[in-house]
C-alpha cells in the first residue's frame, strides 16, 4: 500500500493554480517549466520523435548523395591603406584612425564585389561565350531563344551572355574580410575545380591591375585638371588685380601704409569719423541733460505749485507765506473780537487774498521755468543728433568705398595664393609622373581544390537531426496542445490544476455491483488497495481531516461515481466510523440495485416532507458502521428538491448521526443537482474516467462548482489501464499489482 499512497497522496494545496474555493485558475505561471511533464510528452511521442529524426535523416542522406559536387578554390590579396594627393595637405583617406581604415577596407571588398570587376574577369577570360563556364555554374549558354521576343540581333545575344555570365559569376564570388585583418580572400565555387582556381586568380589579378589602373588614370587626370587650374587662376589673379588698381584710382583711396602691429596692413584717414565722435558725443551730453529736465518737469507737472522742490525753496516765497501768516494771525484776533462785516475785519481779509495771489503767482512762475528748461533741452538734443545721422551718413559713403576696396584686394590676394599652390603641386605630380606604386599585392594563388566543399555530408545529416528535432518537437507540442484528454495522474495535475487524492484500476467490467464485487471479496486485490488509499488521503484532504460531509460527482455518466461513492463509505465503516451514503441521483439512482434493495422509500421522500429522515436510513447488514438512504421514487423536479432549504436540514441531520455522510450525486453536465449539493457539504471529489474523461467537460463541471462557492478536494481517476498509460505509469502499475497479488503479502 506504500506506492500506491506515495502516488496519491499529492494532498497539498495547489496556490499557485487553485483559487479560494479549490478551483483552477485559467493562467498558468510564466517561465515555469514541468521537467515531469516533458518527460512524460517525451515518453508518450518518443516513436513519434525517432520516426520524425529517421526520415530527416534518410532525406539528408538521399538530398546528400543526389547533389552535384562543389569545389571552392581560393586566393588571397593584401590591402596597404595609401594616400593619393592631387593638392598638398588634401588626401583621399584624411587620416590612419581604426574606423576610416576599416570603411577603407570595406570599400575594397566592394569594389572586389562590383559589377565592373566582374566584367573586366568576364572579359579576360572569355567566359561569355564558353559553354564550359555556363554548365559548371548549373546554367546553359545563352541562345537566341532564349531572348526576349524583341531582341534577336547578335549584339543583343552578346550583350545578353555578358550580363548571364557577370550575374553567375557574382552569385558564385565571395569576398570575405576577416576582423583586424589587411588580407582579403577571394572564393569561387563551381562543379569544376580547375575553372573555380582559374576564376579565383583571375579575379585577384584584375582586381590588382584595375587598382594600379585606376592610380595612373587618377596621376593624369590630376596634372590635366592641375594644368586647366593654372590657366583659369592665372587669368582670374591678372583680372582681380587690374580691378583693384582701377577701383582705387576711380574712388580717389590713398592706401597709407600701417603702423606698429598693423604694419603689414593698409589704413585710411578721415576728418569725417573725427567729427562724428565729436557730435556724437555732445549729442550723448545733450540727450542726458533732455533726461534730467524732463525728470524735473515731470516731477512737479502733476502736482500743486507750493509742494514742489523748487516752490519750497524759493525765498520770496517762503518771506510771502510768512507774511500771510501774520495777516491771518491778525485776522483771527480780530474776528475774535468783532463780527466778519467789520472794516478792519474786511481789510485784513483782503490782505490775505493778494499774499495769496501773490504766492500763486509766483508759483506758476517757477513751474514754467522748469518747463522751458526741459523744452530747450529737448530741442538741443534733437538738433546734435540730426547732426550725427548727417556725419554718418557721410562716414557710410566713404566707408562703403573701402569696404568694396578691400574686397578687390581679398580677391587679389586669394587669386595669387591658389595660383602658387597650384604651380607647386604641378611641378610635383610633373616630377612623380610614371611611378608604378600599388598598395594591393597578391598573398596566395588559388590552387587546384581536390576534393568537394559541398555537399558536406556530416554536416548535412547534422542539420537533418536538427530539422527533425524541430519538427518532432513542434508535432509533440502541438499534439499536447489539442490533445484534452484525462489519461493519467499528471494529466488531471498538469490540465486541470487539482490535487490527484485516488487512482483507482481498470477490473475488466463498467458494472458498479462487479467492482463492489471485488472491493467486498478480498482487500488484498489492486482495486482494494486502492480505495483503502483514496480514503486514507481523505483524511489530509482538508486542513481539518477527513471532512464531515463529501459529494461525489463526474462530469458525465459512467465514470465509476457511484462505485467510488459504496467504496468509499465501505472502508471507512471498516474503519470503524458510522457512515451514511446517500444515493442522490434521484434520475438514475444505482444503490438500491447495488443492495438488492426493493424498498422504494428514500431521499425524495424526505424532501418532500412525505417520511422523516431517520425513517428513510437503512442498517447495512454486513457492516454495523454503515447505513443507507436510497434515492425514493423519482420526483418531478429533483432539482427544485435539492434547491429547497429543507436539503440542508437533511444533511445537517445526516451530519449529527453520523461521522462521514458521503452522498452519491449525479452527473455534472447538463444538471444543477450537484451543484445544489455541493454548496452545502464539507467537499467535493470529482470522479474522472481514464478511458473517456475529457478536460473541457471536467473544467466545464469545475467552473459550475465554483458559481456555488463548492469546496473540491481533489479528483479520483478511475478504470486506470496501465498499458494505455505512459511508460512510467505502465512500469509502476504491473510491479505494484505484482505486489499486491504476491504470496505472502
Amino acid at each position: 500500500m506504500t506506492g500506491e499512497q506515495a502516488l496519491n497522496n499529492n494532498t497539498g494545496p495547489f496556490d499557485a493554480n487553485m483559487n479560494r474555493g479549490g478551483y483552477p485558475d485559467d493562467g498558468e505561471p510564466l517561465l515555469v517549466i514541468d521537467f515531469r511533464r516533458l518527460l512524460n510528452l517525451l515518453r508518450k511521442n518518443i516513436l513519434w520523435i525517432i520516426g520524425f529524426l529517421a526520415a530527416a535523416v534518410l532525406l539528408g542522406t538521399v538530398l546528400t548523395l543526389l547533389a552535384t559536387p562543389t569545389y571552392t578554390a581560393r586566393s588571397s590579396v593584401l590591402v596597404e591603406q595609401q594616400a593619393d594627393q592631387i593638392l598638398e595637405g588634401s588626401e583621399l583617406t584624411q587620416n590612419n584612425s581604426y574606423q576610416d581604415a576599416d570603411r577603407f577596407l570595406q570599400t575594397q571588398v566592394d569594389v572586389l564585389n562590383s559589377q565592373s570587376l566582374a566584367m573586366r574577369v568576364v572579359e579576360a577570360e572569355k567566359a561569355k561565350d564558353d559553354p564550359h563556364f555556363f554548365e559548371s555554374l548549373k546554367s546553359e549558354l545563352p541562345e537566341y531563344s532564349d531572348l526576349p521576343t524583341n531582341m534577336t540581333s547578335a549584339s543583343a545575344l552578346n550583350d545578353y551572355r555578358l550580363e548571364q555570365a557577370i550575374i553567375l559569376l557574382q552569385e558564385n564570388l565571395t569576398i570575405t574580410l576577416p576582423r583586424e585583418s589587411r588580407v582579403i580572400t577571394i572564393s569561387f565555387r563551381s562543379s569544376d575545380p580547375k575553372l573555380s582556381a582559374r576564376i579565383a586568380n583571375a579575379v585577384a589579378k584584375e582586381y590588382i591591375d584595375s587598382n594600379l589602373n585606376r592610380k595612373f588614370d587618377s596621376s593624369s587626370y590630376a596634372r590635366d585638371f592641375l594644368a586647366r587650374q593654372l590657366q583659369e587662376a592665372r587669368a582670374k589673379l591678372e583680372t582681380s588685380e587690374r580691378e583693384l588698381n582701377q577701383y582705387s584710382r576711380a574712388a580717389g583711396l590713398i592706401r597709407v601704409a600701417g603702423q606698429g602691429v598693423n604694419a603689414d596692413r593698409e589704413t585710411t584717414l578721415s576728418v569725417t569719423n573725427e567729427s562724428l565722435v565729436q557730435a556724437n558725443a555732445a549729442a550723448n551730453q545733450a540727450a542726458a541733460d533732455r533726461a534730467a529736465a524732463e525728470d524735473r518737469w515731470e516731477a512737479i507737472a502733476r502736482v500743486p505749485v507750493l509742494t514742489t522742490p523748487q516752490a519750497l525753496s524759493n525765498p520770496a516765497i517762503q518771506a510771502m507765506i510768512k507774511q500771510k501768516a501774520e495777516i491771518d494771525a491778525q485776522l483771527a484776533a480780530a474776528r475774535a473780537r468783532y463780527l466778519d462785516d467789520y472794516p478792519a475785519v474786511l481789510a485784513l481779509k483782503v490782505q490775505s487774498n493778494k499774499v495769496e495771489q501773490q504766492i500763486q503767482s509766483l508759483g506758476e512762475g517757477i513751474k514754467r521755468s522748469v518747463y522751458l528748461d526741459y523744452r530747450a533741452a529737448l530741442e538741443k538734443q534733437r538738433t546734435l543728433q540730426d547732426e550725427v545721422v548727417k556725419l554718418k551718413g557721410i562716414a557710410l559713403a566713404e566707408q562703403d568705398r573701402g569696404v568694396q576696396y578691400n574686397v578687390l584686394k581679398r580677391v587679389a590676394e586669394t587669386n595669387r595664393s591658389s595660383y602658387d599652390a597650384l604651380l607647386e603641386r604641378f611641378n610635383q605630380l610633373n616630377a612623380t609622373a610614371g611611378s608604378s606604386a600599388n598598395n594591393v599585392s597578391l598573398v596566395d594563388e588559388a590552387e587546384i581544390p581536390s576534393e568537394p566543399s559541398s555537399p558536406n555530408f556530416g554536416k548535412n545529416i547534422a542539420l537533418s537531426v536538427l530539422a527533425g528535432l524541430v519538427v518532432a518537437t513542434a508535432f509533440v507540442f502541438l499534439r499536447d496542445h489539442f490533445d484534452d484528454s484525462i489519461r493519467s495522474p499528471l494529466d488531471v495535475e498538469a490540465k486541470l490544476g487539482i490535487p490527484m487524492l485516488g487512482l483507482i484500476p481498470h477490473v475488466g467490467s463498467e458494472s458498479p455491483g462487479n467492482a463492489l464485487e471485488q472491493v467486498q471479496r478480498d482487500p488484498k486485490l489492486p482495486i482494494s488497495e486502492a480505495y483503502v488509499a483514496l480514503v486514507t488521503n481523505l483524511n489530509y484532504a482538508t486542513v481539518d481531516g477527513m471532512p464531515k460531509s463529501i459529494a461525489i460527482t463526474s462530469s458525465q455518466a459512467s465514470e465509476g461515481k457511484s462505485t467510488t461513492a459504496n467504496a468509499i463509505a465501505i472502508d471507512l465503516a471498516r474503519l470503524g466510523r458510522k457512515v451514511i451514503l446517500i444515493d442522490a441521483d434521484m434520475r438514475r439512482p444505482t444503490l438500491h440495485r447495488i443492495k438488492g434493495s426493493s424498498s422504494s422509500a428514500g431521499l425524495s421522500d424526505a424532501l418532500s416532507g412525505n417520511s422523516r429522515f431517520q425513517d428513510v436510513i437503512v442498517k447495512d447488514s454486513n457492516e454495523p458502521n454503515l447505513m443507507y438512504v436510497f434515492a425514493g421514487p423519482r420526483p418531478p423536479e429533483p432539482s427544485m428538491l435539492l434547491g429547497r432549504d429543507r436539503f440542508s436540514k437533511i444533511l445537517e441531520e445526516a451530519v449529527s448521526s453520523a461521522d462521514v455522510v458521503v452522498i452519491d450525486c449525479p452527473p455534472m453536465l447538463g444538471l444543477s443537482d450537484t451543484a445544489s449539493i455541493s454548496a452545502h457539504v464539507s467537499g467535493t471529489l470529482i470522479v474522472i474516467d481514464a478511458s473517456q474523461g475529457h478536460r473541457g467537460a471536467i473544467k466545464s463541471s469545475l467552473r459550475r462548482l465554483s458559481l456555488v462557492s463548492a469546496n473540491v478536494i481533489g479528483a479520483v481517476l478511475t478504470k486506470f489501464d496501465p498499458k494505455t498509460a505512459d511508460s512510467a505509469y505502465g512500469y509502476y502499475g504491473y510491479n505494484y499489482y505484482s505486489y499486491g497479488t504476491a504470496e505472502g503479502d
